[in-house]
């Protein structure tokens, strides 16, 4: 908008706007099971940023291949309306976690050429249902519609209706955090998320795929950092691993219990990330992680979450 482009938008619920407020977005109602209605948004739209694709979740009952079989026809729904519309380029919002990890002994950080395994995480649909959507696009390139996939890390920052990760920022500033992981991370502000989109739209590839990812530094510096910002004490515990791997094992043994979640069941493939290609394909600089978090704390603080 700001960079006087016509924005249009798909919406399940009437009246829903996030925290676009009065921002001047056409709206459509529609959902991606729905293939007319996503085609009809879709009509004279050039470009179409899928940022809203199939997320697994605790409450999601389907089996993890029930949920690859239904986020694969989503993205084919998606993938179809496109074609039918004329759209000519396609950016998907995929996730860090279909990246894998480096050769071992190649000595370099995770980057584009490194993919996720398909089954070495087979209790999990949210990596195998991120992973196939990923996979549905890229195996089957149409010269007719340009796909690019943008892989963000974990994104942080003002705006966090959903409190998707802003939800660890207010247990960080309210003091509720007493301990921290011995894992690698990586953040990055939304914003320099958007703007990366942005650029891609223009610039990116088709075909390929771009790590969205802004810093490499430990959990424990990453929430010492939130706790500076805030202005209140650091965590002191450390969480011994070993400790996840029992509460995996009690997942697996019951299943239904659900400890660990997505992530923490993965958390021993956390890892770092390289962000070069992005950078220097969008010309590209993710802003300081402390600016991220501060500027996140105001918002909240504005909007009674803080």
């Amino acid at each position: 908008m700001d960079a006087g482009w016509q924005v249009r938008g798909l919406r399940r619920n009437p009246g829903a706007v996030g925290h676009l407020g009065e921002a001047r977005v056409e709206w459509y109602q529609g959902n991606l099971t729905d293939p007319a209605a996503l085609e009809q948004a879709m009509l004279g739209v050039q470009v179409v940023f899928h940022a809203a694709a199939y997320y697994p979740t605790r409450n999601d009952h389907r089996s993890v291949t029930q949920q690859v079989q239904y986020a694969r026809a989503e993205i084919e729904n998606v993938r179809t309306a496109a074609l039918h519309a004329g759209i000519e380029r396609l950016i998907f919002t995929s996730t860090l976690t279909t990246i894998g990890h480096p050769p071992v002994g190649s000595n370099r950080l995770a980057n584009e050429n490194d993919h996720y395994q398909p089954g070495s995480l087979a209790r999990s649909g949210y990596y195998e249902a991120k992973y196939a959507m990923e996979q549905a696009l890229l195996s089957n390139l149409d010269q007719n519609l340009s796909v690019v996939v943008l892989n963000p890390t974990a994104v942080f920052g003002p705006g966090d209706v959903h409190l998707t990760l802003g939800g660890l920022l207010l247990a960080v500033a309210r003091g509720q955090v007493k301990f921290w992981l011995s894992v690698p991370v990586n953040a990055v502000d939304v914003r320099d998320v958007v703007d990366a989109h942005i650029q891609a739209a223009r610039f990116g590839r088709p075909g390929e795929r771009y790590i969205l990812g802004g810093h490499n530094m430990s959990m424990q510096a990453a929430i010492q950092q939130v706790a500076e910002v805030a202005g209140v004490p650091p965590p002191r515990f450390e969480i011994p691993l070993r400790l996840l791997d029992i509460l995996v094992a009690i997942d697996d043994a019951l299943p239904g219990i659900n400890l660990t979640g997505n992530h923490l069941r993965a958390v021993r493939q956390w890892q770092y990330y390289d962000n070069t290609k992005a950078v220097s394909a969008f010309n590209w600089r993710p802003r300081p992680f402390a600016q991220t978090v501060q500027d996140a704390l105001d918002w909240f603080r504005t909007n009674s979450y803080l």
